[in-house]
């Protein structure tokens, strides 16, 4: 069953192994289970449908909340060479008709349809004419009233399994559920003795950055200009900011569009496609924007607005860099956004009870995000699965940021005095007033100004007072309590502060950008295959990233793939896209080797212009002759040998800096002597040799592990069973390391019989 999932998956996706829970997840759903699968956005979920859907009889009924969404999925599966179809209202009543009879006929292997036609009678009895094999529900957190884009019509899709007759199994997903809402989703979709999996909520891709500023457009302008020609998402509150904050990009040269829910259908729809087919670069909206959205490449997601709640915000910035290459995610912040979240939340439709209470708390908690000096990813992670417990992500605005610690627990106690003194009944603003020493007649009409903590800190500016209140209420000093006027009160925290037994420090910012790692390549070529696959996009009529993704043609800017076989082993190319247009990138390829004198090849060696680093030396050779062939441009001299690079710390654009680690390790030297000369850690140098191995580069295994601690690693790996790393090393003596064990299985697996 396994071994078929995964030719499945080379097949028709191009990867060679399967991410983090898919496997088991596929296992689960093949065995008859219901499941329930919380995985992070770009986790892979669709794929963990799509697979059995392949294997299953009958059709997989796909509940999907979006027409653009289904689409996007309908249209990347047809370019995989697999049956699939929507039903929807954008649909003419021939294409409908067309697609029902094909249905019944069985035709599809996955059928998408929104969860609205649930409560059509005439849908529910083209149900009962079609073999279903499962029913998957995508954004499963629709279901819950408690979840932030409920959907009523997700009620009804446990009456599906009885439309059915033969008790299909139902397999839930979703990437933002609270432990409230997963409750939600299991009784309210009838999830039944079902196999439950939290891959995490982390995405490491997504640098996460808050930036308070009151000069949001010029932020915003700026950003853009030094990003120009990326993908992006800028998030408003309201519609008229929407369109202020598009205008000023479009004055200042950008491709931009706007997206609200002012707009006909027909304008979204126009707007939407020139954003995932590149014709637009930035799109500016409002939530009505973006569930579902598949487009792979969108490097930023900037929330010019604060929005009301963490759900909302994680759903939001995880569109960004759903290809796994690094990306950001900016709140800009200030206080005008809870004034406006407020009033949004005041008049929103729900009663003044309940609803907006949980309104409110949940408000609070997304301004307590943007106020903390803490990690921003714990934070957001932390909200979801409280076992989270990483301190510093080295990969946010806060812990990347050079910081100057400040011990401020006299001035923590001053202000929580102050609030103790006025008997814990007011808001910020009034504490704040008290502390300053202001004159204003209601300060003096409470006799505050008789206080002994009247004016104690009049030397603060208001605004540093409100940061350090901030701080305090996202620390635990301080509780709110109340939801439209809310007050301050001492938290069990704060009062350790009081009696002198807890010091509070706070973190000072400077802020200071770090560029985004990244994969060495050749750029002229990207750009060049970029523009191919905007072609046939074109030609298509699809969107450039349901072609290739941006992950994809990087990769082929490293590898160069000059034949069928070489493209099956760039990640993400499986054979369908292979044989379809393979060929039209091989071409260009070739012609931008031939050329020789592009600005990054020019001037250096063959090994320099990153030539494949998984082919030996003879393989370099024919190739580049093979390429050389019709053109002077490259010297006899360079043919010669692929030869190794003496200059071990050189990392010129287009150098495989893993080929660079394993040129040494032929030069004879150890891990620690590559990593020393390298400036590099020995587990990354353990990792470029490891890749070296895989890609079929010659290593001696025994350079990195004993044969005695080989046979203990695999006597412990069958024993614990399965592929993480930490259960193995903990069933081993403390002395055998990571790189070891790896080593090790990878040996063993490459000698299993096939």
């Amino acid at each position: 069953m396994l071994r078929k999932s995964l030719e499945l998956l080379k097949k028709y996706y191009g990867y060679e192994d399967f991410r983090e829970g898919q496997e088991i997840i596929i296992e689960n759903i093949l065995s008859g289970k219901d499941v329930l699968a919380i995985m992070p956005t770009g986790g892979g979920k669709s794929l963990c449908y799509q697979i059995p859907a392949l294997m299953m009889e009958g059709t997989v009924i796909v509940i999907s909340p979006l027409i653009s969404l289904m689409k996007d999925q309908v249209d990347t599966l047809q370019q995989l060479g697999i049956p699939s179809a929507f039903i929807n209202s954008s649909l003419a009543w021939g294409k409908l008709n067309e697609i029902v009879y094909e249905a019944v006929h069985g035709r599809f292997k996955l059928l998408y349809v929104a969860p609205e036609r649930l409560e059509s009678e005439e849908f529910i009895e083209l149900l009962k004419n079609i073999k279903i094999s499962m029913i998957a529900v995508d954004e499963a957190h629709c279901v819950s009233q408690w979840g932030h884009d409920f959907r009523p019509s997700y009620l009804k899709i446990k009456n599906i399994r009885d439309i059915a007759g033969n008790n299909p199994i139902i397999s839930a997903f979703t990437a933002t559920a609270t432990p409230e809402v997963k409750k939600d989703i299991i009784n309210l979709i009838d999830l039944k003795d079902h196999f439950e999996i939290i891959t995490g909520f982390d995405r490491e891709n997504l640098k996460f950055e808050v930036v308070k500023t009151n000069k949001k457009d010029r932020y915003v302008l700026d950003y853009a200009e030094e990003n120009k020609g990326k993908s992006g998402i800028i998030y408003c509150l309201t519609r008229k900011i929407t369109d202020e904050v598009c205008a000023k990009l479009i004055n200042s040269g950008h491709k931009a569009v706007s997206y609200h829910a002012g707009l006909t259908n027909a304008e979204r729809s126009i707007r939407q496609d020139d954003f995932l087919f590149d014709n637009a670069d930035i799109i500016v909206a409002t939530n009505a924007f973006g569930m579902g959205i598949d487009k792979l490449n969108v490097r930023f997601v900037i929330h010019y607005n604060m929005p009301k709640n963490v759900e909302s915000y994680y759903q939001e910035a995880g569109r960004a860099g759903r290809d796994g290459e690094m990306s950001e995610c900016i709140l800009m912040y200030s206080p005008q956004d809870i004034v406006l979240n407020n009033y949004l939340i005041e008049n929103s439709s729900g009663d003044s009870g309940t609803s907006k209470a949980g309104d409110y708390a949940k408000l609070r908690d997304m301004v307590n995000y943007c106020n903390t000096d803490k990690c921003l990813r714990k934070y957001l992670i932390s909200y979801f699965d409280e076992s989270y417990n990483v301190e510093n992500c080295n990969n946010c605005g806060n812990c990347l940021n050079e910081t100057e610690s400040q011990d401020i627990t006299v001035e923590t106690q001053k202000i929580l005095s102050c609030i103790y003194r006025m008997d814990q009944r007011f808001g910020s603003n009034t504490v704040i007033d008290v502390l300053k020493g202001s004159g204003n007649k209601r300060i003096k009409s409470f006799n505050f100004d008789k206080l002994s903590t009247y004016g104690i800190m009049k030397e603060y500016d208001k605004d540093t007072l409100k940061d350090m209140v901030s701080c305090l209420i996202s620390d635990g000093y301080i509780n709110i309590v109340g939801d439209k006027y809310p007050i301050l009160n001492i938290s069990k925290l704060g009062y350790t502060v009081l009696k002198g037994t807890e010091k509070v420090e706070i973190k000072k910012v400077f802020t200071k950008k770090a560029a985004p790692a990244e994969c060495e390549y050749d750029k002229e070529l990207f750009e060049i295959l970029r523009a191919l696959r905007k072609e046939i996009s074109e030609e298509l009529n699809v969107p450039p990233f349901v072609v290739f993704s941006d992950a994809t043609l990087r990769d082929m800017c490293v590898k160069y793939p000059l034949n069928k076989n070489e493209m099956l082993n760039v990640t993400g190319v499986g054979e369908f896209k292979a044989n379809k247009y393979g060929n039209r990138f091989i071409e260009k390829i070739k012609e931008h080797l031939r050329k020789g004198d592009t600005p990054l090849l020019k001037g250096k060696s063959l090994q320099e212009r990153g030539m494949s680093p998984y082919l030996n030396k003879i393989d370099v050779n024919s190739r580049l002759a093979a390429i050389a062939k019709d053109s002077d441009k490259i010297k006899n001299s360079d043919i010669k040998g692929a030869g190794l690079v003496k200059n071990q710390n050189k990392t010129d654009k287009g150098i495989d800096t893993r080929f660079l680690s394993y040129n040494l390790y032929k030069e004879g030297k150890n891990i620690n002597e590559i990593a020393e000369a390298r400036g590099l850690k020995t587990n990354t140098i353990e990792d470029h040799l490891l890749d070296c191995a895989k890609l079929g580069l010659e290593i001696n295994y025994y350079d990195f592990v004993s044969h005695e601690n080989e046979e203990m690693i695999v006597n412990a790996y069958k024993k614990v069973g399965g592929d993480k790393l930490r259960p193995i090393k903990e069933a081993l003596p403390e002395h055998i390391t990571y790189g070891e064990i790896k080593f090790a299985l990878f040996k063993m697996k490459k000698d299993e019989p096939v």
